[in-house]
């Protein structure tokens, strides 16, 4: 038996927001449909497929073929495409945890858009209390001169996040177990600057004293040193500038500056707007 195509050493990286719209199409699904598919968005680079967006493709499944409208998924992508030309096809999702009878027919398609596709399943089921993310790609089996056939491999999966992204993450954890309080209001705001300055401060004393504590114990044999971490707390090490405690306090000074600045002519703006808004309702009303 020979294997035709064989892109198994793809790792497949993605982002939040692909997983929310997700969600998002499964909730939003027709009631006769056990699950929704649609179109994965990004680039592959170096053996690495970065999902950054999606769209859902409308779809019906039956039991000997599978209906999709092609045209809504190719216009759908133009219209992506002038938006963010750098976000190509790389492949397809689907709501679920397992790989059905229709999947090759689908991948079939995903295949002549693009090369090696990738399939992504998302188990909007939560099974055993967990949101399982899987990823395939079809290898093409055969023997030579005889029949041919295909079967979905998995390959490595993660979930990676812009910063940005990893905000916006922080502020949907702190939603978690307000539906289950009603005198808790269902709506978080993003913090001030200067508290997400004190918020990271205190963090980051938090990681530090981990450390410290990591290499207490290593140095009093409590603890077998590891290469890996010590690689890395070398290279923090060397990344921190070599300044004196008055250096780094006129720097971090200037800096809040700055941020004092910024804050103040945002809040100049937004009382502007407000102001050039009642003007000109009381105008309005005027005339």
């Amino acid at each position: 038996m020979s294997t035709i195509n064989l892109p198994l050493n793809l790792t497949v990286r993605v982002h939040p927001v692909v997983l929310f719209m997700i969600v998002d199409a499964y909730e939003r699904r027709n009631a006769d449909s056990e699950r929704v598919i649609g179109t994965l968005l990004g680039s592959v680079d170096k053996g690495v497929v970065e999902v950054t967006n999606c769209f859902c493709l409308p779809h019906k499944e039956h039991s000997d073929q599978v209906e999709a409208e092609l045209g809504y998924a190719i216009d759908l992508y133009e219209s992506n495409q002038r938006v963010n030309a750098s976000e190509n096809i790389v492949g397809w999702w689907a709501s679920g945890q397992e790989v059905t009878n229709h999947s090759s027919v689908i991948h079939e398609y995903y295949a002549r858009e693009c090369a090696n596709p990738v399939h992504l399943t998302l188990d909007t089921s939560l099974t055993g209390a967990r949101m399982g993310i899987k990823a395939y790609v079809c290898v093409s089996l055969g023997v030579p001169g005889g029949k041919s056939g295909c079967m979905f491999t998995p390959i490595n999966v993660e979930v990676t996040s812009y910063e940005p992204e990893i905000v916006g993450l922080q502020l949907c954890m702190k939603t978690i177990g307000m539906q289950s309080n009603p005198n808790v209001p269902r709506t978080v705001s993003p913090m001030l600057d200067l508290a997400q300055v004190t918020d990271a401060s205190d963090k980051l004393l938090a990681l530090l004293s981990d450390v410290l504590a990591y290499v207490d114990d290593v140095l009093n044999a409590k603890q077998l040193p590891e290469n890996t971490v010590g690689r890395a707390l070398l290279d923090l090490i060397h990344s921190v500038p070599n300044m004196s405690g008055d250096q780094f306090a006129q720097m971090f000074n200037s800096n809040v500056k700055d941020l004092l600045m910024v804050v103040t002519l945002s809040q100049l703006i937004k009382t502007q707007l407000q102001l050039n808004e009642k003007l000109t309702s009381l105008t309005s009303f005027l005339n």
